[in-house]
């Protein structure tokens, strides 16, 4: 069964504003389980929308077990976005459209502000399908009950066109033209050849299929969950899913299948054609633009067409465990935090932070004074919560004469990060935080920097090293990198992690670079957590700023 049905974030995108220890899973015996990252009471999950001024989180989830399987569309509500109610189930398997599962999808807002649903079913050929859902009772603002279309499938696999049944899922939110149809795309792939196939209709329910695809690319594979939005050029703010203008770009998301990443593109979107033009070509899968570096999968966006004006993205974080350490903790996958996402002013890339929600669960603030950080050094944060923390430190580099040279063939960051991890003394780095360490440091998790120099400028590398997280090596020790655009010049390089006992969510040069770690440590937990800022490099750095807080648990169903 293909792992697009963990397609995530069945995010109804709506913001409807339109548009291993292995433990037995008991409730005093779970040093994993996060405290503020949304996740179920129990199972596993994968995937919000504003409706009168509550915001609905819709989720992949199986209610008979902590693994893939029994699909059905979870519940839960938000006044904001921090602490979540849980409901019964909005959609489950009850017409043949559907009967095998309800898989990802995406909410759009129609006119009068009724919300809408379309998402993936399997039908009893175990064909994907698409249908469409509506709530029951408008004047409820919890949308607890939802009532499917007597019309499904609106749109099934077109076979002359050679589409396979198993590769066509997961619809995005719906867009208006300025013909005054409504479109959305689909997630396909014909060989290995990835596409976003447009359909396009007046009334929402009867569907048909463009002639071209919205975008494809040869040899990207399975597209799943794709996300196309337009974002202002040159501002922070979001704008709703049908604008287009002068002022904006677009953008095109892909889950690929194969690499299990999320990668975007930024172009432009030609109406007349109904075609995407990205900037700087096609996808594949060692495409420099994703949202997330480490484990970050099958997300969605929402606008939130409030007094903030933001687009929100959500992101699903799998487990790095076995799957029968899954099954003895009783749970499987998270949510990562709300972030806030924009286009850099530089229009290259989109920039990423947490909602601004997330800091009403700070307590007791530590700061620490500005300082010279030698190289060899490992600096204590002491007075805070280190299994559950927010962290900023920026640093400033000033013996930057220091930094290795760049070898050309260095193009890939995450090998590059592999192979130069935190226990490697160079030049300018490394240098960053001990997340989730013990006290002798025999665990940690490393989030840092190292400089290069190449050519007449610097490289900035932000690195997760997962390599000494756990004494447990049967999970997965991937280390995470990714390149950051900023000059160590003229700026400061910032570090914000947010950790919550098996997560560590890391943000670079302000939102330019983000990279999501789940780590088990078997030392490292609770109360024996600690927090360190180090340096591995000979160079000394500057520590400009350095601010944590203890982070409340939040309210998770």
């Amino acid at each position: 069964m293909a792992l697009s049905s963990k397609c995530l974030l069945l995010f109804i995108s709506l913001l409807l504003g339109y548009g291993v220890l292995q433990l037995e899973a008991t409730a005093d015996n779970q040093p994993y389980r996060t405290s503020y990252h949304f996740q179920p009471p129990k199972n596993w999950m994968n995937g919000p929308m504003l409706y009168k001024g509550i915001y609905h989180l819709f989720f992949q989830y199986n209610p008979k077990g902590a693994i893939w399987g029994n699909i059905v569309w979870g519940h839960s509500t938000s006044t904001d976005l921090v602490n979540w109610t849980p409901h019964e189930a909005a959609i489950y398997p009850s017409q043949p459209s559907d009967i095998n599962g309800c898989w990802s999808g995406s909410a759009t807002i129609l006119p009068k502000g009724r919300p809408v649903i379309l998402y993936t079913g399997i039908d009893p050929n175990n064909h994907q399908v698409q249908n469409l859902a509506m709530p029951k009772n408008l004047s409820d603002p919890f949308l607890r009950e939802w009532v499917k279309s007597h019309d499904n499938p609106l749109m099934a696999p077109n076979f002359y066109n050679k589409i396979n049944s198993s590769s066509f899922r997961d619809p995005t939110t719906g867009w208006l033209g300025r013909d005054g149809y409504w479109r959305v795309i689909i997630g396909n792939k014909i060989n290995q050849k990835g596409l976003a196939i447009l359909y396009k209709s007046k009334d929402f329910v009867h569907w048909e299929e463009a002639k071209n695809p919205l975008y494809s690319s040869k040899n990207s594979g399975m597209w799943e969950c794709p996300d196309f939005y337009p974002v202002l050029i040159k501002s922070q703010l979001g704008i709703d899913t049908s604008i287009d203008g002068p002022n904006t770009n677009h953008v095109l998301k892909v889950s690929l299948d194969d690499t299990k990443h999320d990668y975007y593109k930024i172009g432009s979107y030609n109406q007349d054609k109904d075609i995407f033009i990205p900037d700087n070509g096609p996808f594949h899968k060692n495409s420099r633009l994703r949202y997330d570096y480490g484990k970050f999968y099958a997300s969605k966006t929402f606008f939130e067409g409030n007094s903030k004006h933001r687009r929100i993205l959500w992101g699903w974080v799998n487990e790095s465990s076995s799957v029968e350490n899954d099954i003895k903790k009783g749970w499987s996958g998270v949510q990562a935090i709300p972030r806030s996402i924009w286009l850099d002013n530089s229009g290259k890339q989109l920039v990423q932070w947490p909602i601004k929600e997330i800091e009403t669960l700070r307590l007791k603030e530590v700061n620490l004074p500005k300082q010279v950080l030698k190289g060899g050094s490992v600096l204590e944060v002491s007075g805070v919560t280190a299994a559950q923390a927010d962290v900023i430190i920026t640093f400033e580099i000033s013996e930057l004469s220091k930094a290795e040279v760049l070898d050309p063939s260095w193009t890939d960051p995450q090998l590059l990060c592999s192979r130069k991890g935190a226990s490697v003394k160079g030049g300018i780095g490394p240098f960053g935080l001990l997340v989730l360490a013990s006290k002798g440091l025999q665990e940690y998790t490393a989030v840092f920097y190292r400089i290069f120099k190449s050519h007449s400028k610097y490289v900035v590398l932000m690195c997760s090293d997962q390599s000494r997280s756990s004494f447990n090596h049967e999970n997965d020790e991937t280390t995470y990198g990714a390149f950051v655009d900023v000059d160590p010049v003229h700026e400061k390089l910032s570090l914000r992690s947010l950790i919550d006992h098996s997560i560590v969510e890391s943000f670079g040069g302000e939102g330019k670079a983000c990279i999501t770690a789940r780590v088990y440590p078997t030392l490292a937990t609770d109360a024996e957590a600690h927090l360190y800022a180090f340096n591995n490099g000979t160079g000394n750095v500057v520590i400009t700023t350095l601010s944590a807080w203890s982070m409340k648990k939040a309210q998770i169903n």
